[in-house]
């Protein structure tokens, strides 16, 4: 599209991909740059408080909360560059165009450039939903002024999520633990998690049975010749199933009114039933229809895309945005079920193209959206352009993943617009009288599709596994009243009651979109964070809380209880919305929230507690750590509250002991409360890595305490006469008597070990004898394994039994030889990635000590929890390495100085008198030194 004659305009985007595929539907006179994603926030540290802010008091927060919520902007370090870049360009422009997403982040990153870029020349707003050549050419034709209606909202959410980030998270530093953060709607998130695994926890399975017969009809017709019916009332009665139960006790609801059959009753009854005559007493036939699913948005897409492809929301997005970028689909958050005109038309044609005019309705389909407060001006999640591509036509264009997202979305699509699924279904009544003369009924259903209609392109999956997918068909026999039957097999069947399932990605989102909290553009980055924080941890698809999730939540349920309060959190989205629609004002909305005026439309009960900063303050005192960090659990059966303490070394078991009461103990002054060092009311055991708190039943419980590292005597030490502990320390398990402890090796298991064992290991240091200049020679376990010693001389064991076997002259023949030092090669990097768009360094992720990380050469940057070497994005990388850059380098150790040698009896007296310098430094510096936060609050 040419630009008028002699003018020369700037379009800035947000990344370099979306800059080049925009480049190429612009003519001669346009200048595509990208800024990167947000060029300013709000101080992450006091490092990026500017100098002349350092001493106001509302510089920690960022935000000047007594001067109208003025939030203070800095420039992302690893955004100078470009910044830099940009300011450049803008003076040798004539027009500039701000084309970056059109919802309230892009249209806060456009405010953003016009304030940091200050340009002289004029500055439009320049919107578009999918990157296509004529949506491009119209947004160039049609573009608008900033609305700061959106950006009013989207800063007043940037805002509230600091105070409520940097209020809170220092709650949880001193009373749960260093480094912990809140967030408005992380800490909403992390609390539905730990409440179904509180269910599950409470939950206790039940046992029922049923009968499953397998009856034939005796002259088949149209249909199969037998078919299954389950039995589902005896004498008028229903038979049980899962639902009559009550999941805390296991036993039948009041009232239900069924018969509850254990496994002796159905077996007798099926028993009792063999070779009697059935009859079918009741046949009903409905008309079958299904009419097909809305097209994508944001949270169906990432559901959909974690049951069907088993990505991440953070994979289905990251996906979907190279999708977006590169003209493939239209814009990826958005909660409209809308399509516009022409890709309604788009998909009618290609439908007749693909299976024919009767797939195609009369009339076009249009969706109306769940969500709350869904922006219905925008469209949802389709093929990009006035003619679909299908998969075929792109396949060779995709990665794999990509290639698997857009055959998803196309798919829906496409469904969207076809015809119902239509056909029959049956219900079936069978009756047989048993030889004790009991009426059992037995129900069958069927269903036929006899169109499949909008089910040719598209199934819905569940996040129930075993829930039958649509499209499939049950056939019946063609079955009348009165019709009788016989049994080939009458079959007892046992069932249990099985706890509410954990939450998926999806189904999480799917809750969350649910209450009306978190939007389009949040939902990834919300799985993510509690993740990252350890609140969550995934096993397979399942989101399992920590107990450190446990205790955050808990105190939060407490002590504030509004701030993870459902309604309280979707009422905040609600206020946003009204100012992004210009209905409210968002200082007054920040006001009520933090100082609790009741004259704006904040919450009424926050803004009655005095607000945020008085409830957050006020209250500290009252929250006693201990109780915090102690999650009850059960009481053994004898009489011993079994508790799980979440202390500083990670979550272990505690049992008080007879007449103890495990809550007690005054609350630790700070930090992890109860730690490993408080609190010696009973005895201990460790939690293994990667237990569910839900598998911590009595029985596992039991199990840990015996063989897992509670206190367990092994016997006597025949020469002493001591008694032999098993015990569980801060480095694992470990035997103790008297004075001498020893740690167990690594091929020994607590379960197993005897008391032969143990001796052996509190024999260690095993002196092996006397070499011939009168040194002694003796085994012993190290750090890095078994090994043999002289003097200074060490020689490492092949293997942790010759530490006893192991003679002197062997010993002797192996600290003889040479120390072998096998030269390490280095590795060959994980992933190639690329050249870093910032810095045009090659980037490659490598297999370090600590895990994989990605470097350019000279910054390393760790990859965060949840992220693996193939998912990790050029752009995630790129941002990462710029924080480490933004940093500095590490600084380097000072090599120690060599001391003279000295005698042994000096050196020791020189020692004790450091180390009571050193004690005495430390306290002095301690009472002056003023306390500071140890961490950032995550907003």
């Amino acid at each position: 599209m040419p630009s008028n004659a002699g003018t020369t305009r700037l379009v800035i985007v947000e990344s370099p991909a979306k800059a080049k595929t925009i480049s190429g539907y612009l003519g001669p006179g346009y200048v595509v740059e990208a800024s990167f994603g947000h060029v300013r926030d709000l101080p992450r540290n006091a490092a990026d408080v500017p100098a002349k802010y350092k001493g106001e008091p509302w510089a920690r927060l960022g935000v000047d909360v007594d001067n109208g919520f003025h939030a203070l902007y800095v420039v992302s370090p690893d955004r100078k560059q470009q910044i830099s870049k940009l300011v450049k360009l803008a003076k040798e422009v004539d027009e500039i165009f701000l084309a970056t997403d059109e919802d309230r982040e892009g249209e806060a990153i456009a405010w953003h450039l016009v304030e940091t870029l200050k340009p002289k020349v004029p500055v439009k707003r320049m919107v578009f939903h999918e990157i296509t050549k004529p949506a491009i050419q119209a947004a160039v034709a049609n573009p608008r002024e900033i609305d700061r209606d959106l950006v009013d909202a989207q800063e007043a959410r940037r805002i509230l999520d600091r105070l409520y980030g940097y209020e809170v998270s220092p709650v949880l530093w001193k009373k749960v633990m260093p480094k912990l953060s809140a967030g408005r709607v992380q800490s909403v998130a992390t609390r539905i998690v730990v409440e179904r695994e509180r269910q599950r926890m409470a939950f206790r399975s039940a046992e029922y049975w049923d009968i499953l017969a397998t009856l034939a009809v005796a002259k088949p017709g149209e249909g199969p010749r037998t078919f299954n019916a389950t039995l589902v009332a005896l004498n008028g009665d229903r038979i049980a199933t899962g639902k009559d139960f009550e999941p805390t006790t296991g036993r039948v609801r009041a009232g239900a009114g069924v018969v509850h059959l254990d496994e002796g009753g159905a077996r007798g009854l099926a028993a009792r039933l063999a070779d009697r005559p059935f009859t079918v007493t009741r046949v009903e036939e409905k008309p079958y229809r299904r009419r097909p699913y809305a097209p994508f948005i944001t949270s169906t897409l990432q559901q959909e895309a974690a049951r069907k492809l088993r990505f991440s929301s953070q994979q289905t997005m990251r996906t979907a945005q190279r999708l977006y970028e590169n003209g493939y689909i239209t814009y990826m958050r958005t909660d409209s079920v809308n399509l516009s005109e022409t890709a309604i038309a788009a998909a009618r044609r290609q439908i007749v193209e693909l299976y024919g005019e009767r797939s195609v309705p009369p009339e076009p389909r249009r969706y109306t959206g769940k969500v709350k407060n869904a922006q219905e001006a925008h469209e949802a999640i389709r093929p990009a352009g006035d003619n679909f591509r299908t998969p075929g036509e792109v396949a060779k264009e995709l990665s794999a993943e990509e290639f698997k997202l857009y055959e998803l979305i196309w798919r829906r699509t496409i469904a969207s617009q076809m015809t119902d699924a239509v056909g029959s279904s049956v219900s079936v009544r069978i009756r047989a009288v048993s030889s004790a003369q009991e009426e059992a009924d037995f129900g069958a259903t069927g269903k036929t599709i006899t169109d499949p209609g909008f089910l040719r392109a598209y199934v819905e999956s569940s996040d129930d596994e075993n829930a039958e997918a649509e499209d499939a068909e049950r056939r019946l026999p063609t079955l009348v009243k009165d019709q009788p039957l016989t049994a080939d097999e009458l079959a007892a069947q046992g069932h249990h009651t099985q706890p509410p399932s954990r939450y998926t990605e999806a189904s999480l989102v799917k809750a969350l979109e649910e209450l009306g909290i978190g939007r389009p553009s949040t939902y990834a980055s919300i799985m993510q964070t509690i993740q990252d924080r350890g609140y969550v941890v995934k096993r397979g698809q399942a989101m399992i809380p920590s107990f450190l999730a446990f205790a955050v939540i808990g105190l939060m349920e407490r002590h504030y209880p509004r701030l993870i309060d459902y309604d309280f959190t979707a009422s905040m989205e609600n206020e946003l919305d009204e100012i992004a629609g210009g209905d409210h004002a968002a200082v007054d909305f920040l006001t009520s929230f933090y100082f609790g005026s009741t004259n704006g439309t904040g919450d009424q009960a926050i803004a009655h507690a005095g607000g945020l900063k008085k409830l957050v303050t006020e209250n500290l005192s009252e929250i006693d750590a201990r109780s915090v960090n102690s999650i009850p659990l059960f009481t053994d059966d004898e009489g011993r509250e079994v508790v799980v303490r979440v202390g500083r070394y990670g979550p272990y078991l505690q049992r008080a002991l007879p007449g103890a009461v495990s809550g007690s103990a005054p609350a630790p002054a700070s930090g992890e409360g109860e730690g490993e060092e408080g609190g010696s009311q009973g005895d201990r055991a460790p939690i293994p890595e990667g237990l569910a708190p839900d598998e911590l039943t009595p029985e596992k419980v039991h199990e840990l305490f015996l063989g897992g590292g509670g206190e367990r005597k092994l016997g006597d030490d025949p020469s002493t006469g001591e008694p032999i502990v098993l015990k569980s320390g801060r480095f694992g398990p470990y035997v103790a008597s008297g004075e001498r402890k020893s740690s167990l090796l690594r091929s020994q298991s607590p379960d197993s070990l005897t008391l032969e064992q143990a001796l052996q290991l509190l024999r260690l240091p095993r002196l092996i004898g006397v070499a011939p200049d009168g040194a002694e020679v003796v085994a012993n376990n190290g750090r890095y394994g078994p090994y043999v010693k002289r003097g200074d001389e060490f020689r490492s064991l092949d293997s942790e039994d010759k530490m006893f076997t192991v003679t002197l002259d062997e010993a002797l023949a192996l600290l003889a030889a040479p120390k072998t030092r096998q030269r390490r090669t280095a590795a060959p990097p994980l992933r190639e990635m690329g050249n870093d768009p910032l810095t045009e360094k090659p980037l490659v992720i490598k297999d370090g000590r600590f895990g994989p990380y990605v470097t350019d050469g000279e910054f390393n940057a760790s990859l965060r929890r949840g992220q693996t070497p193939e998912e990790l994005t050029l752009e995630q990388a790129s941002e990462m390495l710029a924080e480490k850059r933004a940093k500095g380098p590490a600084p380097k150790k000072k090599a120690a100085k060599k001391a003279a040698p000295a005698k042994k009896t000096t050196a020791a007296k020189k020692t004790t008198a450091a180390k009571k310098a050193t004690a005495a430094k430390k306290t002095t510096a301690k009472k002056a030194a003023p306390k500071k936060a140890t961490s950032t609050p995550n907003e």
